[in-house]
């Protein structure tokens, strides 16, 4: 029998032709019955109406006879969003549901980019659904009358809520659900929406608190991924990284043109200007039907792309993970995957962007940078098809958001100390947070702790005689609030002509390197530098092309734990006889020649290769943990021999291994005889062999941004990046000196071991080496596996006038390959 209450929503879906999925009645009804929970649903499955419709009907049902008239509801729905571009969609969506059904009801979008006309306009009448991101709903309870705005509030939904829950913005998002709930007077619904992740039940624990029981839907869809993986004509048997790619353009082509409209996704951003350079080479004619579309070019360019794709005037964009996250009913007809996308989650979530209907099979074509990565094809085909991916885990205590949220609180309202205390102790972020550690907190934004009492900028926080904490002092207060949010950039610098013309944003230290009257690609245009000014580089359009396109730090990608395993599980296949696709049968003369040189290692194996070279000696280590990982792990294995050894070392690593390479001979029996993957003093060990220090205080200029201990700038006057690093340096030094237990110096370090370094990963990844057969070759040759390894150390340590293409086909040329 049909459930009376959801007789307004089934009429709409009725005269769409569409037919409502289970999911979406599963989560009206128990919308209606008064649930908060989490949605777990696929890119384009309709999961905006699973949470809009519900809001709609319940209002429908409290006024029977009236709800067709204009009313001053206030707001009745708060929809966060981790991304201002998806803003304006939604706001279409859900007003047209409204334009529909005849409900006179306001959807609005306010964040950083809404005008102070719009913002009053919205204060004297809020609409009944706003949008909004995490970083404005804190503004919002900076303002002194929030608790007005939000008593009317019945719902917040959370958007892309697997974007937000292991990051920061996510705590942000916890702390103003836990605080809104205390404040209104009736009992709000929470609820997400998230794709599909490994861990969701403590993804929905985050969303709903420790006062709430967890309640997870579901979506039972068969969203087919059809994943097409793009063969090279010939497997190299020796791949090295990046190479591949751009000379498999001529099957690329052919993909764009039998489409009406593609996404190209790639990794990076210098990636997407190169591939965006490279086809507009080979089809000049397809200039401005084709755009490029990342995080660092003007919005304004990226607004225009958006708007463009969606009105079908592009042909292709050639982008990063800035159109990662979908939109409902927002199709292109393929979308291409340039690379490994290094994760389950990530490839699932762009693969979404194509056939972005549901009941439409998403058609996404995987395009290998090498050999190599058609293995990861393989493994993400397996995973998707077995509903495996990724977990996401909360930050755990981040005393640097604490502060800014009791500061936010402090600006508007008040707030009572004792309140507070059992409102944050609710959150999961927040649940182990001792008495002690709220009394720091305490003193910290009222007293400046131990060591900051004597400057009057860090005395934020006074108590009144109401016993009501407060900002009393009006330029701290603005000060704040231009201060709040969670996201700390790396210094950028903008890319302007002459004429003011606002192309987009590099980091300072890509500029840095430059002379005046050197040239770089960016923004689809061949530029040349023609000064530094401020915290802009001026530039002029070049006739003349150039190879140097901009590049961004932090641009490489690890692999996840969860592609790893699959990696390995192929391997492990491999070995037993067992070929169960297509890209593992092309890469089968790559992995026999490896079998035959030395060992495919698979779950159960760890290999080590030990060859000598003109080079010196090299050893080959394989733990398949990913390149984050690898990279600490070169550092503590060549410290803890340099323990033994008088020897230098270079290190390489990727995504499957890590190289060492010495002029004297190092037995791989002796030093693992010598327990160099001990766990015993790891912790020490990992201190010496890294610079801790360094990454501790990288660490705290970020906490001290979150924290407001730094001030990065009033609007149009920005202070700069050299001024704020001094600043947080200093802090840095006089909190060691001063203040050694200073909770936020304690959070720079756990920050630094466990973000920066993985470090509780890294653990477990020298766990799982010591739990393996240890597997030692001595292969008369470079393997495939190990010849990426060593082409990476000479990409990235030799200076030389030769190419990287020609040295590697020089190194080639000199191996004699046994067939």
């Amino acid at each position: 029998m049909e459930d009376k209450r959801l007789a307004v929503g089934l009429e709409y879906f009725r005269k769409k032709n569409w037919e409502p999925f289970p999911f979406q009645i599963q989560t009206w009804k128990d919308f209606l019955d008064g649930k908060s929970g989490l949605l777990n649903a696929p890119t384009g499955s309709g999961k905006t109406f699973a949470l809009w419709f519900p809001v709609l009907l319940e209002y429908i049902q409290a006024n029977p006879d009236s709800w067709q008239k204009p009313q001053n509801n206030g707001i009745q729905l708060i929809w966060v969003t981790p991304l201002r571009a998806l803003a304006q969609d939604i706001q279409k969506a859900m007003q047209e549901v409204c334009k529909v059904i005849g409900l006179p009801w306001q959807v609005a979008v306010r964040n950083g980019d809404t005008d102070a006309k719009t913002r009053a306009a919205m204060k004297r009448r809020p609409p009944e659904c706003l949008i909004t991101t995490p970083e404005t709903l804190h503004v919002l309870l900076s303002q002194q009358d929030h608790p007005d705005l939000f008593q009317s509030v019945k719902a917040i939904v959370v958007d892309e809520w697997h974007e937000l829950v292991g990051n920061k913005r996510g705590v942000q998002v916890q702390l103003a659900l836990e605080y809104i709930q205390a404040i209104c007077p009736v009992t709000f619904r929470r609820w997400a929406v998230s794709a599909t992740i490994g861990n969701l039940e403590e993804a929905a624990k985050a969303l709903l608190g420790e006062n709430l029981p967890i309640h997870i839907i579901k979506a039972k869809i068969n969203k087919e991924i059809i994943l097409q993986s793009v063969f090279p004509e010939e497997i190299e048997k020796y791949p090295w990284s990046g190479h591949l790619g751009i000379r498999l353009m001529d099957q690329i082509i052919p993909i764009i043109e039998q489409a009406k409209s593609v996404l190209l996704f790639t990794n990076t951003r210098s990636q997407t200007e190169i591939w965006y350079q490279k086809i507009l080479e080979a089809r000049p004619d397809w200039a401005g039907w084709i755009a490029m579309h990342h995080g660092s070019l003007d919005n304004s360019v990226r607004t225009w792309v958006e708007n463009a794709l969606h009105e079908g005037k592009l042909k292709l964009v050639v982008c990063t993970s800035s159109l990662d996250l979908g939109v409902d009913f927002r199709p292109v007809d393929r979308v291409i995957q340039v690379g490994s996308p290094k994760g389950v989650s990530r490839f699932v979530q762009r693969a979404g962007r194509a056939g972005h209907q549901p009941g439409l099979p998403s058609e996404i074509y995987f395009v290998p940078t090498n050999a190599l990565e058609l293995i990861e094809a393989a493994a993400l085909r397996d995973a998707i098809e077995k509903e495996e991916a990724e977990s996401q885990f909360p930050p755990e205590l981040p005393y640097d958001v604490l502060i800014q949220f009791l500061v936010t609180l402090a600006v508007g309202k008040g707030f009572n100390r004792d309140f507070i205390f059992q409102i944050v102790k609710r959150t999961l972020s927040f649940r182990n947070l001792s008495p002690d550690e709220m009394t720091w907190a305490m003193d910290f934004i009222t007293k400046g702790g131990n060591s900051l009492g004597s400057y009057e900028d860090f005395l934020k926080v006074s108590e009144e005689e109401d016993g009501l904490f407060r900002v009393k002092n009006k330029r701290i207060a603005m000060k704040h609030r231009l201060s709040m949010g969670t996201i700390v950039s790396d210094p950028m610098l903008k890319v302007k002509f002459k004429n003011g013309t606002f192309l987009g944003t590099v980091e300072e230290y890509f500029i840095a390197k430059m002379k005046i009257g050197d040239r770089f690609f960016f923004s689809g245009r061949n530029l040349e530098l023609l000064q530094v000014k401020d915290l802009s580089a001026i530039v002029k359009v070049s006739e003349k092309k150039t190879n140097n396109v901009v590049s961004w730090m932090g641009a490489r990608m690890s692999l996840s734990s969860k592609l790893a395993d699959k990696i390995r599980e192929i391997y492990q296949d491999y070995n037993s006889g067992i070929i169960r696709s297509e890209e593992v049968r092309r890469v089968l003369p790559l992995l026999d020649l490896q079998d035959r040189l030395s060992v495919v290692p698979d779950r159960n194996t760890f290999l080590i290769e030990s060859h000598r070279s003109s080079e010196g000696y090299h050893l080959f280590f394989y733990p398949f943990e990913g390149r984050m990982i690898h990279e600490l792990m070169s550092a503590l294995i060549a410290y803890r021999i340099s323990q033994s050894y008088p020897v230098s070392l270079n290190m390489a690593m990727n995504d499957y291994g890590f190289e060492l390479l010495s002029d004297v001979y190092i037995s791989p029996e002796e030093i693992m005889e010598e327990d160099v993957f001990s766990l015993k003093n790891i912790d020490q060990d990992i201190l010496y062999c890294v610079n801790e220090s360094e990454m501790s205080r990288r660490k705290f200029r970020e906490i001290a941004s979150i924290a407001g201990l730094v001030f990065k700038g009033y609007p149009g006057k920005p202070t700069t990046f050299k001024h704020i690093q001094a600043n947080s340096s200093l802090l840095f030094q006089v909190f060691e000196q001063y203040d050694p237990d200073n909770l936020l110096l304690k959070q720079a370090h756990l920050e630094a071991l466990n973000q920066q370094m993985e470090q509780e990963k890294f653990v477990r990844a020298m766990k799982k080496i010591n739990e393996l057969k240890i597997v030692i070759k001595y292969p008369v040759q470079f393997t495939p596996f190990s010849f990426p390894l060593m082409v990476d150390r000479l990409s990235r340590t030799s200076i030389s006038s030769e190419t990287i293409e020609d040295k590697v086909a020089k190194i080639l040329a000199q191996m004699e390959i046994q067939d």
